[in-house]
């Protein structure tokens, strides 16, 4: 139930934020609004307020199917208008009045997006510190010479001025960002004296922003002691004679100095297929005792690995990251930037070939990331807002015929040949437009039924 009211909640709001951009924007230029509509098919609910502005007469709509929404205008492509209310048709306003009302949608998304962001920098967010675990052996990470335990306090891309990391999800971003685009990430390291460490991303095969990709860096989540969490009952832990609360000193007689470690010890607990079993140094209660454990052998993305069923790591420390209210406005907007950036850059590079299509994500993903991020709270809920409102605001900015970027892309020809494109033309393109949407829709759906129940 969570998810299906996070994921409503958060397409209504989205959808609502996206046209009431392009509505007002249509009454500021003397547009007449018809009809303001969340949602599609058979109406659910109905309205108009008693004060509307001068020569508007708005009806505003609920539809039954949420996954869109529209603005009609008086226009006399659709319709005929009367003399008297021809100057309030959208098709007899100014070049720059058309194109200020069809652009402002997405804008109005990419603010909501800088807001959020704003306000969860206001609020401010639990995060954990910038300290590194143990890197997966073979990483870009290893080789780059990182142990685990370092405290990372400055980062940036090579070439460009170190900032101050404020959090391990400050890093993650950087990291991800870097890979994605190729660009090798300096890191200043403190507590030990080191001067520093170039992790070479740009060789880094990155056509998805996934697990496997963060293995390949190497840095797979903040420091951590080596604890046994919570235990599932019947699992391998359970079998083994684990408890909660067991500091793990060594696996097979290799000392284990943090959970990242631990966990990389358990997936490589397995041979042909087949778990093995290792004795196990834990510490309960003060004293030091040997248990013998093996792990369940499982399959994760076509690899066999360890899995002994318990949460495997103590809780990492935190910082609370807090900003003023220009500070937060501005990491709003830095952070809307680079995330806007970055979906253009995988779009384009999945256009080319060199993103796997299986970054594509539809409703199904996107319900089911609103109630994951749901059940963790307010700042996580308006961080994946944030974060969808971005996507829809680029999505429609893209040149498709049938979006507002590609009116956009009509008001340009008509500014440089001083002409509109003509109607047959518009119908060739919008065809082709709907069926190139219809082709993202139907790879975003089956990746999305991969994901969930693959």
């Amino acid at each position: 139930m969570l998810t299906v009211v996070a994921f409503i909640v958060a397409l209504g709001l989205l959808i609502a934020v996206h046209e009431y951009g392009h509505y007002r924007v249509a009454v500021a230029c003397g547009v007449k609004v018809l009809r303001f509509s969340v949602g599609f098919g058979k109406t659910l609910y109905r309205w108009k307020p008693r004060k509307q502005r001068p020569g508007q007469d708005t009806e505003f709509v609920i539809g039954a199917f949420p996954l869109g929404g529209y603005v009609r205008m008086l226009d006399e492509r659709e319709a005929p208008v009367a003399p008297e209310e021809r100057h309030l048709a959208f098709n007899t306003q100014p070049l720059k009045s058309r194109a200020a009302i069809v652009a402002a949608g997405p804008a109005a998304n990419l603010l909501l997006a800088v807001l959020l962001y704003a306000v969860v920098s206001w609020w401010g967010v639990q995060e954990p510190r910038a300290i590194l675990a143990s890197p997966v052996a073979g990483s870009v990470a290893a080789q780059a010479g990182l142990r685990g335990s370092e405290q990372v306090e400055a980062a940036a891309f090579e070439g460009e001025p170190l900032r101050p990391v404020e959090s391990f999800e400050d890093l993650r971003w950087l990291l991800t960002r870097g890979a994605l685009d190729g660009r090798d990430v300096r890191l200043q390291l403190g507590g030990q004296g080191q001067a520093g460490v170039l992790l070479p991303l740009s060789g880094v095969d990155a056509k998805e922003a996934d697990a496997q990709l963060f293995r390949r860096i190497g840095i797979l989540g903040p420091w951590t002691r080596p604890v046994i969490g919570e235990v599932v009952p019947g699992g391998a832990a359970d079998r083994a004679g684990l408890r909660q609360g067991d500091a793990v000193r060594a696996v097979g007689g290799q000392a284990v100095v943090d959970g990242q470690q631990l966990r990389e010890l358990i997936r490589a607990q397995v041979q042909g297929g087949r778990p093995m079993e290792n004795v196990w140094r834990v510490e309960r209660d003060g004293r030091e005792i040997e248990l013998r454990v093996a792990p369940d052998a499982v399959d994760d993305d076509g690899a066999t690995i360890g899995r002994i069923g318990a949460y495997v790591g103590a809780p990492p420390a935190m910082v609370e990251v807090r900003r003023g209210p220009l500070d937060g406005l501005w990491a709003g907007a830095v952070r809307t930037w680079e995330v806007s950036l970055l979906t253009l850059r995988m779009m384009g590079r999945m256009v080319i070939g060199e993103a796997s299509l299986k970054n594509l994500s539809g409703p199904l993903t996107i319900a089911d990331y609103a109630g994951k991020s749901a059940s963790l709270g307010l700042t996580q809920y308006l961080v994946f807002l944030a974060l969808i409102s971005v996507s829809l605001g680029v999505l429609n900015l893209l040149p498709l015929p049938v979006l507002d970027g590609g009116h956009l892309m009509y008001y340009l020809w008509e500014a440089v040949t001083g002409r509109g494109v003509s109607q047959a033309w518009m119908e060739r393109l919008q065809r082709g437009g709907v069926a190139v949407l219809l082709v993202m829709m139907s790879i975003a759906l089956f990746n999305d039924v991969t994901r969930l129940f693959g």
